[in-house]
């Protein structure tokens, strides 16, 4: 007689992912309106690696690497727009601003949080996805 009846190995279990994605999503939410540089970069990573489990996990992509970085360069493009669009792209003034991004506004801080959170994503996205492949090679 089964001891926990309607279980068996052919169910799926149940999967951490939701609670990360929501979890990814009110830390970068919170963190970019409020203006918390490490809460929005944790959080928009804390998402960008969620979302690339879930798509691994469900079947829907091969490799985590690849969505990884999709969701990176979603992330440094987006960013990096508001960024432009706030201080222009003059390198000299680029530089200025990465050294005091309080004094060019609100909006700026935010901007470089997310484009940061998408360059992290974009290198340990392609970091990964090198070193899988130097591991099958091996």
């Amino acid at each position: 007689m089964n001891e926990e009846p309607g279980l068996s190995d052919q169910y799926r279990m149940a999967s951490p992912w939701p609670l990360f994605v929501a979890l990814g999503v009110t830390l970068s939410e919170v963190g970019i309106i409020i203006g918390i540089f490490a809460i929005a970069v944790g959080g928009l990573l804390l998402l960008g690696g969620s979302v690339a489990g879930i798509l691994k996990e469900s079947g829907y992509v091969e490799a985590l690497w690849g969505s990884l970085v999709g969701f990176g360069a979603l992330l440094l493009v987006a960013g990096g727009a508001l960024f432009a669009s706030q201080v222009g792209v003059d390198a000299g003034v680029m530089v200025d601003v990465i050294a005091n991004p309080g004094d060019f506004g609100p909006v700026v801080p935010r901007a470089l949080a997310i484009t940061i959170s998408g360059v992290i994503l974009v290198a340990a996205g392609g970091a990964g996805r090198v070193l899988e492949a130097n591991a099958m090679d091996a």
